[in-house]
């Protein structure tokens, strides 16, 4: 039995440290989840996703992404991305859907899920992704910064890899309600009140400005937003003639307030459940 204090200080702390985290079967699954407390990579045996031909307007951003997406996983040089603009306007059914495409197309790729508040974990993420010969598209949705908000000085050790540099098989793509990741209103704040303005925000604004690749989403306009509804009703074999779909899909937007592709699924959702069809 041990009796120096420093050994039995010493045997405590091995029983507190963690194991050391240890790479999953990234065969097992195409798509992958971050967690942390504890680190863990899990696998995702079905990504809730639609099928590229059912986003409707986006034509532009589809083929820009999907041609760096498979500029990447051919091992080719490709540019981290910014998804940014309009709520529901399928930025983040944009990117799971050319990661789809381009395993379709038999390139091997994974995807990764990163939650915006777990982006200080990041370092050791990538750290598990570098040592494999698989190639990732490192996802974060919905990712903005607030007041007093740190968490971007996280986000540089994937879009610039510090010293080590971004891993070569690691690229990073995310989704903004915001160009530049900050409300304009502490932009403004800032600039107002520092002693040098154009200082006082350059990192954080200068951190939009280390995407490759920007990608705008704006507000469909009602004939785009009836045409998403009646490619859903055609994929889905939902019958409807079109006088009806267009005044029940105009009324259900006039009571939202509001017209996306997010607005269409939900309205083509209440109407396949009223029609009994799954989907």
């Amino acid at each position: 039995m041990t009796t120096d204090p420093l050994d039995r200080i010493a045997a405590a702390l091995e029983r507190m440290a963690p194991a050391p985290l240890t790479a999953p079967d990234f065969d097992a699954a195409d798509a992958f989840v971050w967690h942390v407390s504890p680190d863990r990579l899990e696998p995702v045996a079905t990504v809730n996703r639609v099928d590229m031909s059912l986003l409707v307007g986006i034509d532009r951003a589809r083929d820009t992404l999907l041609e760096n997406t498979r500029q990447f996983a051919r091992g080719l040089p490709a540019n981290n991305a910014l998804l940014w603009g309009a709520r529901g306007m399928g930025k983040s059914s944009l990117v799971k859907a050319v990661h789809a495409a381009v395993q379709a197309g038999g390139l091997p790729l994974k995807i990764v899920e990163l939650q915006r508040e777990d982006l200080p974990s990041v370092g050791r993420l990538l750290n598990l992704l570098r040592g494999s010969d698989a190639r990732f598209l490192l996802f974060c949705d919905d990712l903005s910064f607030g007041h007093d908000d740190e968490h971007y000085k996280s986000l540089k050790a994937v879009l610039d890899g510090g010293i080590e540099g971004r891993p070569e098989n690691v690229l990073f793509y995310a989704t903004s309600n915001r160009r530049h990741l900050m409300p304009r209103d502490m932009i403004e704040n800032e600039r107002s009140t520092a002693i040098n303005p154009s200082e006082a925000v350059e990192e954080k604004v200068s951190l939009s400005d280390r995407f490759g690749l920007w990608l705008g989403f704006h507000p469909c306009d009602q004939d785009a937003y009836l045409s998403m509804i009646r490619g859903y009703c055609d994929a889905y074999g939902v019958e409807i003639d079109d006088d009806t779909l267009r005044a029940e899909a105009i009324e259900w937007q006039a009571t939202r307030g509001a017209r996306s592709g997010r607005v269409a699924w939900q309205f083509f959702t209440d109407l396949a459940g009223r029609r009994g069809v799954r989907v």
